[in-house]
C-alpha cells in the first residue's frame, strides 16, 4: 500500500494532506525518513512515525479508554465534554465510536472502535458479553438485596407526565433483568456482572431492590480489565478483538 494511503486510512487527514506530511519530512518508517508519498509498504504490522509520534497500523482501530467522570459518550454532547475530546485527532478523524455508553458520572473501561460489526457483536444481548460494574451504594447492602439482583428485578419507567391538551401516554411495560453475578464486597460496595446494556441499568436495578447508587465504575469488559497504570482520561490500543471476547 502507498504510504500516503496508509496515513489516510489511519486518520491523518485528506490524501493531499497526507502526501504533504510525507513530502515535508514528517514521516519515518522503521526509523528511516521517507519523502515519497508513492513509496509502498506492507501495512500489516507496520509502525511509522508522524511528527515524532509512533503509530501502529490497524485496519480497524480498537481503543481502551479509562473514562473519567464528567464526560459524555456522545459525538454531540449536551451538558459535558465528549469522551472523543480525550483522543488524538487521527482517531477522531477515522471515526471511532464508543461501544455502548457509560453515564457522564460513571468511570472506568470504555471501548471505542471504527468497526461497526464489532460494535454490534459486543453490544447485542444475544452474544452475552459480560461487563463488570462496581457500585457504591447509599445504604448498607443486605443479603436479600443481592439475592434479588441475582433472581431478577423489574425495571419500571416513571409515569409519563400529561401535558395540557394532550392525553398522557401509557407507561411502557416493565423490563425484567437479572445479574449474571452479584456480590457485596463490603458494607456499601456492590459488584455486578451483566450481559445486557439497558439504559441506566445498574442504577435502576439497585433502585428496584430499595437502594441507591452513589458512584459507579466499570473495571472489566469481556475478558479485558482496566490496566492499573492507565490514568483517568488515558487510552491504549487493543491489538485484537479476540482479547475482549473470543
Amino acid at each position: 500500500m502507498r504510504l500516503s494511503q496508509i496515513l489516510f486510512s489511519q486518520g491523518f487527514g485528506t490524501r493531499r494532506l497526507c502526501a504533504g506530511l510525507i513530502q515535508h519530512g514528517e514521516v519515518r518508517v522503521n526509523g528511516e525518513l521517507v519523502e515519497d508519498p508513492e513509496a509502498e509498504f506492507e501495512p500489516e504490522g507496520l509502525q511509522f512515525e508522524v511528527s515524532g509520534k509512533t503509530w501502529p497500523y490497524y485496519e480497524k482501530a480498537l481503543i481502551l479508554l479509562n473514562k473519567p467522570a464528567g464526560y459524555e459518550c456522545s459525538q454531540k454532547p449536551k451538558h459535558h465534554p465528549s469522551v472523543m475530546s480525550l483522543l488524538p485527532a487521527p482517531l477522531r478523524e477515522r471515526g471511532v465510536q464508543p461501544v455502548g455508553r457509560l453515564d457522564e458520572d460513571t468511570t472506568g473501561l470504555l471501548l471505542l472502535t471504527d468497526d461497526g460489526t464489532l460494535i454490534h457483536k459486543l453490544t447485542s444481548p444475544k452474544h452475552h458479553v459480560p461487563k463488570v460494574y462496581e457500585a457504591r451504594c447509599k445504604h448498607p447492602l443486605s443479603p436479600e438485596q443481592v439475592a434479588q439482583l441475582l433472581a431478577g428485578v423489574e425495571l419500571r419507567e416513571p409515569e409519563p407526565v400529561a401535558r395540557p391538551g394532550r392525553p398522557a401516554r401509557p407507561a411502557p411495560p416493565p423490563e425484567f433483568t437479572r445479574a449474571e453475578e452479584a456480590e457485596a464486597y463490603d458494607s456499601h460496595g456492590l459488584r455486578l456482572t451483566l450481559t445486557e446494556g439497558k439504559y441506566h441499568q445498574v442504577k435502576r436495578m439497585v433502585a428496584a431492590v430499595g437502594n441507591r447508587v452513589e458512584a459507579l465504575h466499570r473495571p472489566r469488559f469481556g475478558a479485558l480489565s482496566l490496566p492499573e497504570d492507565l490514568p483517568p482520561g488515558g487510552w491504549t490500543w487493543v491489538s485484537s478483538p479476540a482479547l475482549i471476547w473470543p
